[in-house]
This record gives structure tokens, sequence and C-alpha cells, in this order.
């Protein structure tokens, strides 16, 4: 090897091994899966030159799901799903062991199924395992196409790497997950949190079908709450989402429920009531935001509303789902005739 020769050596391992650094960082900073596979996908595309990479999970029904992908077809690829040992991808979760194609032609285990689904030409694979503990949890792949660059053993050792660092953090993402699911109490504001009121409204629902008794439910979305953020910053947007919650306990009975269904979105449950007092717990609650400023401990005082859909069981839904879809809908309504106020599913 001439001098120049190993300087390219040496000086694509130090790119390797700061894209390596970049990767770990990153990833071990993240708790939630998708932003893992987000990290993932985007800095092995970047450190590989590839154009087009997917990373496929498996579920509870012992497929392996197209969880991201990018490239031509991705939007179609995201439907499909794989069993265990099918093609390239499905033959390296069962094995666990990473495959280099260069010329899917010569490949066996190739099936052209995902290729008629992107309208694309395969025509070299590198996918790797994502191991978690010895146990293969999924597969990252990378294609690539005629005329394009065709994968070498570097680079399935790179990606290797990267898949490594990946497997732990989503396995960390995960057991994240589990503890968050497990608590019934949103962190920011004290309220339930929407897990809780999925399985509230059921068994509501299921009391007023049997006991045929009213049921409402209020579906809240703070106005313009993006503005709080970027201009107060997310310090101030945390204290002003619970701000929201302490309002809205105030709102209702004891037998009542509130929850925080996510980001800046709220919801009440009225028990034995129907349309005529949901809409009074609704109008309710926009006047104690209009008597309620919110005061952070530095700055001015700001001036929250909120946008209020109400759907009532059964006149606008006589499922948990179909009543959850009445609210929200009735929420956009609100929204488009001028925020701050509250409209009635239809």
């Amino acid at each position: 090897m001439n001098p120049n020769e190993l300087l390219d050596v040496m000086k694509r391992t130090v790119e390797q091994l700061s894209a390596f650094d970049d990767i770990a960082k990153a990833l071990t900073s993240k708790l939630e899966v998708k932003q893992v596979l987000d990290v993932m996908g985007a800095r092995v595309s970047t450190l590989l030159g590839a154009r087009q990479w997917s990373v496929l999970l498996l579920q509870d029904d012992n497929l392996l799901h197209f969880e991201r992908s990018q490239g031509p077809g991705a939007e179609a690829l995201m439907r499909e799903v794989v069993v265990p040992g099918e093609g390239i991808a499905g033959a390296v979760f069962s094995t666990g062991k990473a495959r280099l194609v260069r010329d899917v032609r010569d490949d066996p285990d190739f099936v052209t199924r995902f290729d008629d689904v992107t309208a694309q030409q395969t025509q070299s694979v590198l996918a790797v395992p994502l191991k978690v503990r010895d146990q293969v949890v999924g597969v990252l792949e990378l294609v690539s196409s005629p005329g394009e660059r065709v994968f070498t053993p570097e680079d399935l050792r790179a990606a290797t790497t990267v898949a490594d660092f990946a497997a732990i953090a989503i396995d960390n993402a995960r057991n994240f997950q589990k503890v968050q699911d497990l608590t019934l109490i949103d962190e920011h504001t004290g309220l339930f949190n929407a897990r809780h009121l999925a399985t509230q409204l059921e068994q509501e629902v299921a009391r007023s079908v049997r006991f045929a008794r009213p049921l409402s439910l209020l579906f809240l979305d703070v106005d313009d709450f993006k503005t709080v953020n970027d201009t107060r910053g997310h310090v101030v947007g945390s204290a002003a989402l619970k701000h929201v919650g302490s309002i809205l306990l105030e709102a209702i009975r004891g037998v009542d429920l509130a929850f925080r269904y996510g980001g800046d979105e709220f919801a009440i449950l009225l028990v034995e009531t129907g349309v005529d007092g949901s809409d009074v717990v609704a109008e309710r609650v926009l006047s104690l935001f209009r008597e309620r400023p919110f005061v952070p401990e530095a700055g001015p005082s700001l001036q929250l509303s909120v946008s209020i859909g109400v759907a009532s069981f059964p006149d606008d839904g006589i499922s948990a789902q179909g009543l959850l879809e009445s609210a929200d809908r009735a929420m956009y309504r609100a929204k488009k005739a001028g925020k701050a106020c509250r409209a009635r599913a239809k």
C-alpha cells in the first residue's frame, strides 16, 4: 500500500470513528423508539452514502413491520410486513447473521415482492440484525439500485457497529416506555394520562350502555401553544401546561376526571352528564381561562385559552372510540370558528 492509499484509509477510519461517536451520543440521548430509529437511519445513510434504507422491528403479531423507511417507494413499504425468514431481511432476522449481497440475482433468499411495491430495482443489499441480549428484535436494511454504489465489507462492519448502538438504545427506549405506561399520572400537569383515559372511557361507555345513563366527553386544545414555547421557552411552556391542568380540575366535580391527552391536548370525562350539563361545564372552563391569566415566575403574564369539542353518549357516539373521535372533530370546528370557544359534535 503506497503512502497516498494509506493516508486515505487512515482518513476514512478517523471519519468513521468520529461518526460513531456522534451516533453513540445521539442514540443514548433519546428515550423514544421513533427518535432512535430516525437517528440510526439518518446517520447510517450519511455514513455509507445509502439513498434507500429501512428499519424493521418485530411486533406482537410476530411479523416484521417497516417502522422507518427512506428512499423511493418508502411510503408504500410502510404498509407492508415481512414474515420472519422471508427475503434477505427476513433471513437475517431468523438467523441473526448479517448479510452483504453484492448482486441480489445471485442470492436465493431475494424476493421481488418489495421491488414490485416500490417500483424500484434492487442491485445490492446490506442487512444487519438488531440484537438485544442475543435476541434479535429487528433488522437494519440498506438497498442500492443499479448505477448506485455497491456495498462493501467495510460498509457491513460500519453498519453492524451502528446497529449494536441502536439495539441498546431501542431496548432502553422500550423499557422507558413501559415504565411510562405503567403510571397513570402525567408528570407535568398532575392530571391522568391518555392511557388512563382509554381505560376509563371504555369502562364508562360500557356502564352507560348497560344502564342507559348519559356520559359526555370534552376534548380541549390549548390555542396557539406553540407560540408560548417559541417565544417564552419550554420551561415556561411546561408551567403553562400545569396551569391548564389546575383550571380543568377547578372546573369539574369530584366524580369527573381530567386528562392530559398529549402535547397541548386535554380531555374531561363527565359521568352521568348529558348534553346540557356538558355545555355548562365547557362554558365554565372557558370562563375560568378568561378569569385566570397564567403568571409565570419570570416575565409578563399570558392569557391562555382553549378550544373545546363536546360529545355526549349516545347522541354523538355509542363506543369509546366513536365518542373520542366526535369530540376531537368538534374541537377542530371550534378552532375554525375562531378559537377560545366550544363546538358540539354533529
